[in-house]
């Protein structure tokens, strides 16, 4: 069911509204050379032609057909990331995808293993999901030390897997099946040490 709000304490999880432009376009454009090696790309640099709302509206029409789940991450109210569940697939797969992203200040502080852990529980308590995968590049360290925190299973390299930057980059996929957690990522994730101040 879409909109999903989750919260651990002052972290929280929920849809990006219409309203929140200002603020996350801010966020955006003051972490966008701390993001850029991450990002995707499209081949040929086609772009977006979205405004900030027709995003929001894709991104609210993807949730509602049961797609994805994209969330914006608050600390204390204010926004200082983006989690998004892709790829959601039923069926024998029962499968999906997480990407992630944090802003330069409250990087380091334990929050994106937190909010990642409560998006895989999510997956897998309410919409029934199996397994979860996250792709990362290989030289990403930061994004590399949350899913080692979070005890994902290394599963490999796949070649060229996504554009970035203007060229097709290797990522490492990291996996986890419901039976590996039973009582939750989250339990795991609430281990770690963590800065919510």
């Amino acid at each position: 069911m879409w909109p999903t709000r989750l919260a651990e304490g002052p972290l929280a999880l929920r849809p990006l509204r219409r309203r929140d432009g200002a603020e996350w376009s801010a966020v955006r454009a003051r972490n966008a050379a701390w993001l850029a090696p991450w990002e995707a790309t499209v081949p040929g640099g086609a772009r977006s032609v979205l405004t900030f709302g027709g995003y929001v509206r894709e991104l609210n029409r993807q949730a509602r057909s049961g797609a994805s789940r994209p969330w914006v991450i608050e600390l204390y109210g204010r926004i200082v990331g983006q989690v998004t569940v892709t790829a959601i697939t039923h069926g024998s797969l029962s499968s999906a995808a997480i990407g992630y992203w944090i802003s330069r200040d409250v990087a380091g502080r334990g929050l994106m293993p937190l909010a990642v852990a409560m998006a895989v529980d999510d997956c897998f308590s309410s919409i029934g999901l199996h397994r979860i995968e996250i792709n990362i590049r290989p030289e990403n360290g930061p994004s590399l030390r949350v899913v080692e925190k979070l005890g994902l299973r290394d599963e490999g390299v796949r070649k060229a897997y996504l554009h970035i930057q203007g060229a097709w980059a290797d990522h490492r996929t990291f996996a986890l099946t419901t039976e590996e957690v039973p009582r939750g990522l989250l339990e795991r994730a609430r281990a770690l040490p963590h800065d919510l101040g």
